[in-house]
């Protein structure tokens, strides 16, 4: 009989025969008479019974030799009870072919373990396979041991029959959440073994390539190179893995139109055909791939051994070509596409919870990107969500830590050169990345509502340095100050009464307060926004368009809203830069919207002013005021409080 143990071998200790001899001076010797309290009447039952029992049961002495065997053993070994004396019973049975287990049986031999039980795959005398449970334990008041053997097939079949059920999902019967994260963490644990191993042959054969050059032996095979076994090592095994990361775009839509039923239908279609997908693949590639269904209409396919980003390329091409084509559910065609995140990287120290955030990760760029495609992971953007994610989760503390400042950038009067305001930009002094300009997360705090507390701490440093620059230049002209605010403020905060109670604890004037919005943010504002500004207007506070020309610019709503300036984007004064090749248009543009501002009763700041041929041009057209590297970048309030009552800037 031959027989497949369950666990690793290992060799037999060399200490297992230590005590062999102090053993057998415990017992008394072969042939010695146990001591049992039975009749021979009884004892004639009790051989009969152990004959007969369905069981299979054979005793073994000391040794390990067969002494008797009952019809079952020898049934189920194939040869005749009688035969089966003085043979070795771990023979029998596989005992010894698992280092643990063989010194576990002869550890019952010895009198040392009271018992010894352990499962073996067995083949049976008439071919088949079956699992077995073998037992092994002394016999009472007797040197002589007990083995039996209980056929587990069924119970083995039952277990595995359970376990499917529990790995695999009902509805496609493709493997489920569970198999899919054992599939992978093993995948990416053979990996890095695989790795540790070659790299260890590679130790070990250029140890001996040095060896051998020391020792004057030729080591150089044909092309020039070092011959060396570890170079075949792994039979063309890569070490990487790839993983198609999916989800059905719009699924929702089918189980609340069409119900759950046709729902499940198209997973399981959906199943059908990334298998066929995967298995195509497969035929053409080494090893097989996983595919299985994460839940609700997620799906994985895990390539083992992947060639390079090339191959999951390709797969993920043929999995959105399978699932453009319409599915035919009894009747019912229906269409669908796929979003798919594609990771493939060596899988020698990875994780299977690093590759599959990257997945998650790589799939909702492809969604964001418009959904019907693939998109491979891109460290440089995952480094760059990474830190916009490390930004939003500090920069609520952050206002409350004092790491904000504000940087004023003068708005300059075309006409004479002089300060007219200061627009007030936003830095972030963080701790980790440096200085941030406002670009980098003011979109983020917009996105998690903390720009309603920023804007409140911008607006109120803003106000109260304005009121400071009046304070210490009284016989100046004051400058206004111009704050930028989200459409958030208004939304989510009472702007009004936070702006009166600035104003009226600043002890700043409102009409040397300009508040900026975007030309989007303003030609939507409708309702709650409109009257918000509305009533700033209305308590002297100036209101701008920020950006105007890259929006809407909806002229008609213009002339209804409560606003005091226009700011022309700067792409408009880009355009007058080369002089030598002006474009017309350009200007025609920017004096159509200076007149019609005008006619409005607005004034316009011209964004950008770089040089001053533009601010030249700009003047000439009738701009107001202009803001730019020209007049100066954005600088400290000590600086802006030099440039009051000082000299002119160029004009």
């Amino acid at each position: 009989m031959s027989g497949t143990p369950e666990g690793p071998v290992h060799p037999e200790p060399p200490e297992t025969r230590a005590a062999e001899s102090a053993l057998t001076e415990r017992h008394p010797p072969y042939g010695a008479e146990p001591r049992v309290g039975c009749s021979p009447s009884e004892l004639r039952d009790y051989r009969a019974a152990f004959r007969v029992a369905q069981l299979a049961m054979a005793v073994i002495d000391q040794d390990g030799v067969v002494v008797t065997a009952n019809d079952s053993f020898g049934t189920l070994v194939g040869a005749a009870p009688e035969s089966l004396r003085e043979q070795a019973a771990a023979d029998l049975v596989d005992l010894a072919s698992d280092g643990r287990t063989w010194h576990a049986y002869r550890e019952v031999l010895r009198g040392r373990r009271s018992r010894f039980r352990c499962t073996r795959r067995l083949k049976h005398a008439d071919g088949r396979s079956l699992w077995a449970e073998v037992t092994v334990a002394p016999v009472p008041d007797s040197r002589r041991v007990l083995l039996s053997i209980t056929d587990i097939s069924d119970r083995r079949e039952l277990q595995a029959r359970l376990r499917h059920l529990q790995m695999h999902d009902p509805v496609t019967r493709l493997p489920n959440r569970a198999l899919f994260f054992e599939r992978l963490s093993a995948a990416l644990e053979s990996s890095t073994q695989d790795a540790a191993d070659r790299a260890s042959a590679a130790a070990v054969a250029g140890t001996a390539s040095a060896v051998a050059v020391a020792g004057g032996v030729d080591t150089v095979g044909p092309g020039g190179t070092i011959s060396s076994s570890y170079e075949s090592y792994g039979y063309g095994r890569t070490g990487r893995i790839g993983l198609c990361y999916l989800d059905l775009d719009g699924f929702k839509a089918v189980n609340d139109t069409l119900g759950h039923r046709v729902g499940d239908r198209l997973l399981a279609a959906v199943a059908s055909r990334l298998t066929e997908c995967a298995d195509s693949d497969g035929y053409t590639r080494s090893g097989g791939h996983l595919v299985a269904r994460l839940g609700g209409d997620e799906f994985a396919i895990v390539v083992e051994e992947s060639t390079g980003t090339e191959q999951l390329a390709d797969l993920a091409r043929s999995v959105l070509n399978a699932l453009q084509r319409p599915f035919d559910l009894g009747g019912q065609r229906l269409s669908v596409s796929a979003s798919i995140g594609v990771v493939e990287r060596s899988g020698s120290g990875t994780t299977a919870t690093a590759l599959m955030q990257d997945a998650d990760t790589t799939l909702y760029w492809a969604k964001a990107d418009g959904k019907a495609r693939w998109t491979l992971f891109d460290p440089e953007r995952n480094a760059h969500r990474m830190t916009r994610q490390a930004l939003s989760s500090t920069l609520r503390p952050a206002v409350e830590r004092g790491e904000f400042a504000l940087e004023y950038q003068p708005l300059v009067d075309l006409a004479d050169g002089a300060v007219r305001g200061v627009e007030a930009l936003v830095r972030w002094n963080h701790p980790q990345f440096g200085v941030l300009p406002p670009n980098r997360f003011v979109g983020i705090a917009e996105e998690d509502g903390s720009i309603v507390e920023l804007g409140r701490w911008v607006l109120n440093t803003a106000c109260r340095q304005a009121r400071q620059w009046q304070k210490d230049h009284p016989r100046e002209r004051p400058i206004f100050v111009s704050v930028n605010v989200a459409v958030r403020q208004v939304w989510d905060s009472d702007l009004v009464a936070d702006v009166a109670g600035i104003l009226a604890e600043t002890g700043l004037a409102p009409h040397l307060l300009q508040l900026e919005l975007t030309e989007s943010a303003v030609m939507g504002s409708a309702g709650r926004p409109l009257q918000a500004l509305q009533a700033l207007s209305d308590m002297g506070v100036r209101i701008a368009i920020d950006d105007f020309g890259t929006g809407y610019s909806n002229l008609a709503y213009l002339s209804r809203l409560p606003v005091s300036v226009l700011k022309l984007d700067g792409s408009f004064v880009r355009g007058f830069q080369d002089e030598e090749h002006a474009n017309p248009a350009d200007e025609l543009i920017v004096e159509a919207l200076v007149q019609l501002a005008h006619r409005l009763g607005l004034t316009v700041t011209a964004e950008c002013v770089e040089t001053s041929g533009q601010a030249s041009r700009l003047r000439r057209i009738g701009c107001d005021t202009g803001q730019g590297w020209l007049y100066s970048r954005a600088v400290t309030p000590d600086r802006i409080a030099e440039l009051i009552g000082a000299e002119p800037l160029p004009a």
